[in-house]
């Protein structure tokens, strides 16, 4: 017993020897899909010439707007890269988490060597061709368990939105100088982020206007619905936003998270015994109202990005959400002018004389905002297209007063 339990271990001595020269002698680099660097990734894999070799590959779609990509598939792989052998892992598992199935993948590098510089380089290089990627593009991401690029979202071009003149112009050169400002925000020890609220009623372009600027300065959109949160939850997800990123929080008067908190008046009201609202910081589920001023201006808050909010009813909305720091910048989009139908019109048709767009205007004093005059210039259009391209047109008593 003692002989053969002798030699079972010293047939592990080999093994056990191997492993430990080569954890002595290279260095290993792991990527989760939960971290945005996995996307990083998968887009440097595209740019290497060794992709061409590999033989088992999957096919993508979502890194190229629909083209059809290959990528390693999961497995083994091997390749050189600056004059070193690497090795890559690619595992992936899947299991099941209530009636919904789950899936998680993995990267995980191995190359020869002990100095970390080396790593830091390799790693310099994804994250640079990450950012020849992106340069010149505005992507928008909703949270599912995770940051997901919207496939299929294409940005409004800044010249497309219509404002009162003026209003875009220095919403634009506002933007601007806090863009060229880090320097000073780090020496005045202030938080690096600014907010901005586009309120007004429905229809008037606010989505929209986010949209364009966001393709105007490069920045992608992370869309935050506060019902898919809690206070835990948001926390986490807006520290995963990347820097130079626009977060969007779309008609906060909607959610109870940003309505105004009733005052005392409206607490003595109440019947006496009446049983008290349960305040925010006791609700179990959803973002409180201390949740979300905590993920605007925290500890935690992200740097270097735009903080953006539409309301159709500021009015609503509590004072500590409105108060500077967490919105900087307030911008009223209201009912259309008559200069903005008009430069809409001259957009639509180019090769109208003013006077005629005037006269279209002047025609339809029922379409209030922009959106219900460009439903009216959309309908114009078709109906020239089917009708041959007829040049004259009759005024449409469209009432647009109970529409949304």
């Amino acid at each position: 017993m003692i002989i053969g339990g002798l030699g079972v271990f010293l047939r592990a001595v080999p093994q056990k020897l191997w492993e430990w020269c080569i954890s002595q002698s290279t260095m290993t680099i792991t990527v989760k899909d939960d971290d945005l660097a996995f996307t990083w990734v998968k887009e440097w894999f595209l740019e290497q010439k060794f992709l061409k070799r590999i033989r088992r590959v999957d096919l993508d779609t979502t890194l190229r707007h629909e083209q059809l990509e290959f990528i390693p598939a999961p497995g083994l792989h091997w390749f050189w890269h600056s004059g070193r052998p690497f090795r890559v892992e690619f595992h992936r598992s899947e299991y099941r988490e209530g009636w919904s199935r789950k899936r998680t993948e993995e990267l995980t590098f191995v190359t020869v060597g002990r100095d970390q510089q080396y790593l830091r380089q390799f790693v310099s290089g994804i994250v640079e061709c990450h950012k020849q990627n992106a340069r010149g593009a505005s992507s928008l991401f909703v949270f599912d368990d995770g940051w997901m690029e919207v496939e299929g979202y294409s940005a409004r071009s800044l010249d497309s939105v219509v404002l009162v003149p003026g209003e875009k112009e220095q919403l634009v050169l506002d933007i601007e100088k806090f863009k060229g400002a880090k320097e000073r925000y780090r020496v005045l020890g202030v938080p690096y982020h600014r907010g901005y609220l586009f309120y007004g009623p429905p229809g008037t372009g606010k989505t929209s206007l986010v949209s364009a600027l966001a393709a105007e300065f490069k920045l992608s959109i992370y869309l935050i619905s506060l019902t898919d949160f809690n206070d835990k939850t948001l926390m986490k997800a807006m520290r995963d936003i990347p820097a130079n990123s626009i977060i969007l929080f779309e008609d906060i008067d909607c959610l109870k998270t940003g309505r105004a908190r009733p005052d005392n008046a409206e607490l003595s009201k109440k019947l006496p015994g009446a049983p008290a609202d349960k305040p925010d910081s006791m609700e179990q589920f959803g973002v409180t109202l201390s949740g979300l001023l905590n993920a605007l201006d925290g500890f935690s808050a992200p740097e270097d990005v735009l903080f953006v909010m539409t309301t159709n009813k500021i009015e609503a909305l509590d004072d500590a959400l409105l108060r500077p720091g967490r919105i900087d910048y307030r911008l009223y989009l209201g009912k259309a002018c008559d200069d903005q139908k008009i430069e809409l019109y001259r957009r639509f048709f180019p090769n109208a004389s003013p006077q005629k767009a005037r006269e279209f205007v002047e025609m339809h004093p029922l379409a209030e905002t922009m959106a219900e005059f460009q439903g009216l210039l959309l309908r114009r259009e078709q109906d020239d297209s089917c009708g041959g391209g007829r040049t004259g047109f009759q005024p449409v008593a469209f009432d647009f007063r109970d529409t949304d």
